[in-house]
């Protein structure tokens, strides 16, 4: 599904136009990006858990090549899924038929 995919969706199920729609969704992306940005959590019960996370420096090898290269400390926005958001999804797909989870799981 693709962000304008989602604005579809949420403009149908919601009665508001299109535009409308995608401003509240970008408004949303924005405001999570800003929160991240300033070193604060965003907490949507039920959803997800938005942080920001240190990784240390580290000495790393590119597969590619062989050659090591150094990645500096740098901070990451992680998202941890809620416990009910996994059963939601986890109990969906499992009720699903066996061709349809593959093709869901392979993008078709």
């Amino acid at each position: 599904m693709t962000k304008a995919d989602i604005v579809n969706s949420v403009a149908a199920a919601t009665g508001i136009t299109k535009t409308e729609t995608e401003a509240v969704i970008d408004g949303f992306i924005i405001t999570i990006i800003n929160t991240l940005k300033r070193g604060e959590n965003v907490d949507l019960r039920g959803f997800a858990t938005f942080t920001v996370k240190k990784r240390k420096s580290k000495i790393a090898r590119n597969p590619k090549t062989g050659e090591t290269i150094e990645l500096k400390e740098r901070y990451v926005p992680t998202v941890k899924i809620s416990k009910q958001f996994k059963n939601a999804v986890s109990e969906s797909i499992k009720d699903l038929p066996e061709t349809e989870e593959k093709e869901s799981s392979t993008g078709n």
